[in-house]
């Protein structure tokens, strides 16, 4: 039985990598020159958090992620979206 020992520096090395990662992945993906959009459709949130429709539709509903329907579309704000990648709970 083979037995890797992982260290502290190892687990702080991970750690480093893992965050930057996430950070990275909080960037709104966007074309050379083109600017960040005040307005985001819900195909386009969904890709941005690599989530489902329906925990879309969950962050809706309990009010986690405001929103503004107009005829049959959903609109969130890309700075909400921001906001709650924080953690900031009082995004009205």
């Amino acid at each position: 039985m083979n037995v890797d020992l992982i260290t502290r520096d190892d687990l702080e090395k991970f750690k480093k990598e893992l965050l930057e990662e996430i950070r990275s992945y909080q960037q709104y993906p966007r074309k050379k020159g083109e600017e960040t959009r005040v307005w985001l459709k819900s195909y386009e949130v969904r890709k941005l958090l690599s989530i489902s429709a329906g925990t879309l539709q969950n962050l809706r509903i309990n009010g986690t992620l405001p929103y503004n329907k107009i005829g049959g579309l959903m609109y969130y704000r890309y700075e909400d979206i921001q906001k709650l990648m924080e953690g900031v709970n009082n995004l009205k």
